[in-house]
């Protein structure tokens, strides 16, 4: 760049004479003020040195740098004159100095923004994606600009509601209005739109959402004003449309007294702090300034990431302020001596029992360590609880609690019946509150079918789904957290509280709508010439075709909209007790076939695997002998004590 400018004063020079002087300019004529030449570029690089032209990086250059130049050109055409009238020279006249700086301005500044040009072009390459940015405000702009240094995409035009700014030049793109969208982009070969809207509503995002599925182009998004706010994104963040845009609702804001009851200024207990629901519960709960907070986890890198990641919260929202106290604990919530030292020494007021395996096929093949995890930890959490005198106790329960045909379910299920015979055996003797909140599918979690399908997508298919009629619940992590802390508030102990999950969604639906919005067509007899194809696998072992948040039909609201509690059978604690000391007996020798036999006489409506996998293992076209013989293998697994 010091080299070019140098050329580029110095030609500006000649330029400027020839202009003002035309053929009575003549070098050799005028030898004797030549030295001129050789004092403009001494001046020129310490003139632009310090005005700081040599710090831009070209590819990123804007205004600030057009300033520059402008101001660096401005000085170098004032000195020059000045200096040479101090010694004795008069050859400068203004239109001299004018042309000058308007050459010199032309040449350094358009060499500079023309290499900006050519560098930052990026996504214009041959392979790149042509780009539309649905949305012409601040977010779209800031996209645009940086999607013109990326060599994946090349934004081509902004899309926008706002009649006002259709058919004008927003970022030296063209808007254009919605209804001329599907031409355009088919006209112009369109491969993504990126939503740029982070203050929209999930409601206008889905009816945009809505309008563009059908045009088979990849949809993608920046984060919303909530991600913004909390530091989780940035408005050039381009990624996949969350699916809560396609399944969920506008969240309703939470009752802040509620959500602050039994966390603010207290001493909180989380289990399973590591996993999907008890992270999100520490990331909600550290916002609302308890005293302390611990984090219960079997699973050491489990826990050393939720540790970290709240560590680095406290620091950065919270600097040189008294901050909560975080207590990392490394065990397993079915461990007694852990259990009682815990209570003993941090005299906990809450407990957020998260702690649970949730995989419906893979408790289905470790019965024991399923039902230990889940019935038998929670039992011995809730009595160390009641003996430390903690306040409230939320056990995270599951809608495969409701009839359950799976271990996992019944498990659940089992650790709630514990939790209301405790509640009715030690009503007056212990202030302890215990209640469950039972609810869906959570979107994004560890195990769910949103990631499974955009992987399955990413590779080019075949997308799997178990069953064409299996639907299910879904709600986000976010919103399942706030309204089971919210639910835990409102507890006055022993209910079952139940979440509005909104309506079922059909799973094969859910995966044709994530096929359409990643811009590929499903492949199926309607549609030969799509590109992914989904393959039907069967039910799993345990799985339904539908789930349910209530075993009766006895349900009453509650202050909250979205929460409302189930009246639902109680057994009596002795009988409880029995059923788990037969339970721990038989976890502890391995004996599956006792364990699902206890849980078929305790819960309502379970049916053990064995008598299910015939029902339910495969629905496709196989050999009848490959589905009679899988079952016998399963059962032999649990004969040897998986």
């Amino acid at each position: 760049m010091v080299a070019f400018d140098v050329v580029a004063v110095e030609l500006s020079l000649i330029l400027a004479f020839e202009l003002r002087y035309a053929e009575a300019f003549q070098l050799s004529a005028m030898s004797d003020w030549l030295w001129i030449f050789l004092l403009v570029p001494l001046l020129t690089v310490p003139i632009f040195v310090g005005f700081g032209l040599y710090r831009q990086v070209i590819r990123y250059i804007g205004a600030r740098a057009a300033i520059q130049i402008l101001l660096g050109t401005a000085t170098l055409s004032t000195m020059i004159p000045a200096i040479s009238i101090i010694f004795g020279y008069d050859m400068f006249r203004a239109a001299v100095m004018v042309n000058f700086f308007v050459a010199s301005t032309a040449l350094i500044g358009g060499s500079r923004f023309g290499m900006r040009a050519f560098f930052g072009q990026g996504g214009t390459g041959r392979f790149a994606d042509r780009v539309i940015v649905w949305g012409a405000g601040h977010a779209g702009v800031q996209l645009a600009q940086a999607l013109h240094v990326n060599r994946r995409w090349s934004p081509i035009a902004f899309v926008d509601d706002d009649s006002k700014l259709w058919d004008r030049v927003v970022h030296r793109l063209p808007c254009i209005s919605p209804a001329k969208l599907p031409r355009f982009a088919a006209k112009k070969g369109v491969g993504t739109i990126i939503l740029a809207m982070p203050s929209a509503s999930q409601k206008e995002r889905r009816s945009i959402i809505s309008r563009l599925e059908s045009l088979g182009i990849a949809i993608k998004t920046v984060p919303g004003m909530r991600e913004l706010l909390s530091g989780r994104g940035a408005e050039s963040d381009v990624g996949d449309v969350p699916i809560s845009d396609l399944l969920g609702r506008d969240p309703i804001a939470a009752d802040d007294t509620l959500i602050r009851r039994n966390i603010e200024g207290k001493t909180v207990l989380v289990t399973g702090a590591g996993g999907s629901i008890g992270s999100e519960l520490c990331r909600q709960i550290l916002a609302l300034a308890p005293r302390r907070l611990i984090l219960l986890e079997r699973c050491e890198y489990a826990l050393y990431c939720i540790e970290q990641e709240l560590g680095q919260r406290l620091i950065l929202e919270s600097p040189g302020e008294t901050r909560t106290e975080l207590v990392p604990l490394l065990g397993s919530a079915g461990s007694r001596n852990l259990l009682g030292r815990l209570f003993a020494k941090w005299h906990v007021d809450t407990v957020y029992h998260a702690a649970a395996h949730k995989h419906v096929p893979i408790v289905e093949l470790n019965v024991a360590e399923g039902v230990y995890n889940n019935t038998l930890a929670t039992w011995r959490t809730a009595e160390a609880a009641a003996d430390g005198g903690v306040e409230a106790f939320v056990l995270v329960s599951t809608d495969k609690a409701v009839r359950p045909t799976n271990v996992m379910g019944a498990s659940k299920r089992m650790a709630e019946m514990v939790l209301q015979a405790l509640m009715q055996r030690q009503r007056a003797a212990s202030p302890t509150r215990f209640s469950m909140v039972r609810f869906g599918n959570v979107l994004g979690s560890s195990g769910s079918v949103v990631p499974l399908f955009r992987e399955q997508i990413r590779q080019g298919g075949p997308v799997t789904v178990t069953h064409p009629d299996i639907n299910r619940f879904f709600m986000t992590v976010e919103e399942a957290v706030q309204l089971v802390i919210q639910a835990g508030s409102i507890a006055e102990g022993g209910e079952v509280h139940v979440l509005d999950m909104g309506e079922p969604v059909r799973i094969l639906d859910l995966a044709k709508r994530m096929i359409q919005l990643s811009g590929h067509a499903v492949l199926d007899e309607e549609h030969p010439d799509g590109g992914i194809k989904i393959e039907f696998l069967g039910l799993r072992p345990g799985e339904k075709l539908y789930e349910e948040l209530l075993i009766g039909d006895d349900v009453v609201g509650t202050v909250h909209p979205r929460i409302m509690r189930g009246n639902e059978a109680i057994a009596p604690w002795e009988k409880v007790e029995t059923w788990l000391v037969a339970l721990e007996q038989a976890c502890e020798c391995g004996d599956c076939p006792a364990i699902r036999s206890i849980l078929n006489e305790a819960v309502a409506g379970y049916q053990p695997a064995s008598e299910i996998h015939d029902l339910v293992w495969r629905s496709d076209s196989s050999s009848q002998a490959d589905a009679t013989q899988r079952p016998q293998e399963v059962d032999r697994s649990h004969a040897q004590g998986h």
